[in-house]
C-alpha cells in the first residue's frame, strides 16, 4: 500500500531541479554569449559560441526530460501546463542565445564594432539572471514578492532592450554599410532582441504561478 500510494505523491525535486539546472545553463550560455561579443579573435570566437552549442544542446535535453517526467507524475508542483509552458520558454531563451551566437561568426559580424550588439549581449544576461532568481525561488513559492520583482526587472530589462534595437537599426540605416550587410545585422539585432522577449515569456509564465498560489 505504501508503494502504492508513493506513486501518486508529487514528485516536487525532480521538476524543481530540472528547472533550476535550466536557469544554470541559461546563465552559462547567456555569459559564454558576452565573451563572443568581446572577443576580437574568430577564431576564439568560434570556440566559444561551440560551447554555447554545447549548453543549448543540455538545455534541449533537460526539457525532453521535464516532457518524460509530465507522463510519469500523476501530481505536479503546479499546473501541468505551466510546467509545460515553463520549460518550453526557458528552452526558447537558450536557442535564441545560441542563435545570436552563432550568427555572428556566421556572417563574419565584427561584434566590437557595435555597441548595439555588445549591449544587447548584456542586457540578455542581465535579463537571464533575473529569470534565474525568480525561478530558484520556485521551490517554496513563500517570497512570491521576490519573484514578482524578478519579472518586473525581466519586463524593464526587455523594454531597454527595445531601444537598443530601435537605436542599432536607426543608426545601421543611417552607415554607409552596403546591403548584405545591412541585412546580416538587421537579423542580428532581431535575434539578439527576440532573446530577451523569450526571457519576457518565461517570466509571465512564473508570474502565472505565482497568481495561481496567491
Amino acid at each position: 500500500m505504501a508503494g502504492f500510494l508513493s506513486y501518486f505523491l508529487p514528485k516536487d525535486k525532480v521538476f524543481y531541479e530540472l528547472f533550476e539546472k535550466a536557469s544554470d545553463n541559461l546563465q552559462s550560455i547567456s555569459e559564454k554569449l558576452v565573451q563572443v561579443v568581446h572577443e576580437p579573435d574568430y577564431n576564439k570566437r568560434e570556440v566559444l559560441i561551440k560551447a554555447m552549442h554545447d549548453i543549448e544542446h543540455q538545455n534541449d535535453d533537460i526539457t525532453h526530460t521535464i516532457f518524460v517526467e509530465l507522463g510519469r507524475n500523476f501530481i505536479t508542483p503546479f499546473d501541468r501546463e505551466d510546467i509545460h509552458s515553463l520549460a518550453s520558454a526557458l528552452d526558447d531563451v537558450a536557442d535564441y542565445i545560441f542563435a545570436a551566437g552563432k550568427k555572428i561568426n556566421f556572417y563574419q559580424i565584427d561584434p566590437l564594432q557595435d555597441q548595439g550588439i555588445q549591449k544587447s549581449a548584456e542586457a540578455i544576461r542581465e535579463a537571464v539572471l533575473a529569470l534565474k532568481q525568480a525561478v530558484m525561488e520556485l521551490r517554496n513559492l513563500k517570497n512570491t514578492q521576490k519573484i514578482i520583482e524578478c519579472v518586473i526587472k525581466i519586463n524593464s530589462i526587455e523594454n531597454n532592450a527595445d531601444n537598443i534595437f530601435d537605436m542599432s537599426i536607426e543608426r545601421l540605416f543611417e552607415s554607409d554599410v552596403d546591403a548584405k550587410q545591412l541585412i546580416k545585422r538587421r537579423e542580428l539585432y532581431m535575434v539578439l532582441e527576440t532573446a530577451t522577449d523569450k526571457c519576457e515569456d518565461a517570466g509571465n509564465v512564473i508570474e502565472s504561478i505565482v497568481v495561481k498560489f496567491a
